[in-house]
């Protein structure tokens, strides 16, 4: 196996030896007994002119590649909805386009799940002055997707967050969007550690009062519901709520912490997914759930056990730039020729982080090619001064 010099504790170099045996990126022969999204990334363009404060300039070819990649394996992709991008460079008509080619470039693939992220963001939160103003934000962004034959994630939403003053108002926004829904959505629930802007969502920082808030709403509009998705990095929160959502409304974790029992679940039920860390880990999230679907549980924890670590590494403090790690390993296995991001976010994490994610991700099998993987990761090293 190749060796890397990386850095190490202290601030010192040392030798790595890989040791990882790569696991296969290919179709399971076993259909999934659990419904799994990927929060999919978008490839920038990095020969775009323009500052990365601009417009966001996107490598469609890539793009598209890696959701039929994504779809190769068995999983359903979560369309422009995540965090890395609504809000932080990707803006509202960018993510309607990428919407659009996505559900076009995805329509030949049998069965394929594909739900698109529906949110507010088009409003500057410190603009919005009334439930209205919000109410009429998601109905634009709504009716655009239902327009394009898409199936909507009701995102989270700052505008909402700012000019709520209790549970009634989520009560009455929601109940007006949801009536102008074609088929069930998914709900979102999104914590304050992907995004400061939303705390206090549901209209309470208390869990259990904010949680009773969104089973009002869920179980007022039920119909319109498929189920929600909880992002707020704590097992015991997810597992109280799924336990009280009212029959037929799944549980999505969104909990890129604990993912692995959270899908397995127990006597009283279990999560499906939606998850940002199956985007980097998707050989890996494919061949497990397999493996769960043929009862092989053992199997199952064998193979994600060693994909928590890393996704800990990625998902931790100041967790809103996870996806720097998400694209860092897309560029390591050659899903992209270059590690340039929308919004220059390739340059928010230190090299000590980078350094940590080629470990984990070749101990979890992870490194398609690791022969590539060194080369890439070199090339990086020495934009760092570092050589050898």
């Amino acid at each position: 196996m190749p060796q890397i010099i990386l850095p190490a504790e202290g601030g010192t170099l040392a030798p790595y030896r890989l040791v990882g045996q790569p696991l296969p990126a290919a179709l399971p022969t076993t259909a999934f007994n659990r419904t799994a999204y990927s929060a999919a990334h978008v490839v920038a363009d990095p020969l775009a002119e323009g500052p990365p404060s601009g417009r966001a300039a996107v490598d469609w070819d890539a793009t598209m590649a890696y959701r039929r990649h994504l779809a190769g394996l068995g999983l359903g992709i979560a369309e422009a909805m995540d965090t890395a991008q609504r809000g932080m460079g990707l803006d509202w008509p960018t993510a309607l386009e990428l919407i659009g080619r996505s559900i076009a470039e995805t329509r030949d693939i049998p069965g394929i799940n594909l739900a698109s992220g529906c949110g507010t963001d088009h409003l500057d939160a410190a603009d919005a002055r009334s439930l209205d103003d919000v109410v009429r934000a998601y109905l634009e962004q709504l009716h655009a997707i239902q327009r394009l034959g898409g199936r909507s994630i009701l995102m989270s939403s700052r505008a909402l967050a700012r000019v709520a003053r209790s549970g009634a108002d989520y009560r009455t926004v929601y109940r007006r969007v949801l009536a102008e829904t074609a088929e069930p959505v998914i709900l979102h629930w999104l914590g304050e550690m992907f995004d400061p802007a939303l705390a206090g969502y549901w209209g309470s920082d208390d869990f259990d009062t904010a949680m009773r808030t969104c089973l009002e709403i869920i179980e007022e509009n039920q119909q319109k519901i498929d189920g929600i998705k909880i992002s707020l990095l704590d097992a015991g929160k997810e597992i109280t709520m799924r336990r009280l959502l009212p029959a037929g409304v799944r549980m999505y974790t969104g909990d890129d912490f604990n993912y692995p029992d959270l899908i397995e679940g127990d006597a009283e039920g279990y999560s499906h997914a939606l998850l940002g860390i199956f985007d980097p880990i998707a050989p890996a999230a494919a061949s497990a759930l397999a493996a769960l679907s043929a009862g092989d549980t053992t199997r199952f924890h064998a193979i994600l056990a060693p994909t928590v670590p890393l996704s800990r590494r990625m998902f931790g403090a100041p967790t809103q730039y996870y996806k720097t790690g998400v694209v860092f390993l897309a560029w390591l296995n050659g899903h992209q020729e270059h590690f340039i991001m929308v919004g220059g976010q390739q340059s928010m994490r230190p090299l000590a982080y980078f350094a940590d994610l080629f470990r984990m991700a070749d101990a979890a099998g992870l490194l398609h090619d690791p022969d590539q993987a060194v080369t890439r990761m070199q090339r990086l090293l020495a934009l760092y001064g570092v050589q050898g």
